[in-house]
């Protein structure tokens, strides 16, 4: 008996966007490296995202570990282009005194 080896394609996939996520699903490369880096083994990442297969989970990781500096740089340009669009948010909606609005609004229709 014989096993025949191939290389299984890596399950990454980068949309129009660049946002990378684990083959057809809608999990993150961000979520799985987060999860990864928290300290969670990969059988207890596939059962925290029941639409991974273990076996990408597997991947993912080996691929973060043998890329880790290209992912964590992926990663932290992931954070400023979030820090960036959270400003500008904050700048056209201030989140200061919403708390206040929405109560003073509840009362003025109840």
């Amino acid at each position: 008996m014989s096993i025949v080896l191939k290389a299984e394609p890596l399950p990454l996939v980068a949309d129009a966007e660049g946002l990378i996520r684990v083959g057809t699903t809608r999990v993150t490369l961000d979520t799985v490296v987060a999860a990864f880096k928290d300290g969670l083994a990969a059988e207890e990442i596939a059962e925290q995202y029941p639409s991974l297969p273990l076996g990408q989970v597997y991947a993912v990781i080996g691929y973060y570990i043998d890329h880790q500096a290209e992912v964590d740089a992926y990663l932290a340009a992931r954070e400023d282009r979030a820090k960036e669009v959270r400003q500008a948010n904050e700048r056209l909606f201030s989140p200061v005194g919403v708390r206040a609005r929405l109560l003073a609004r509840q009362a003025s229709q109840g």
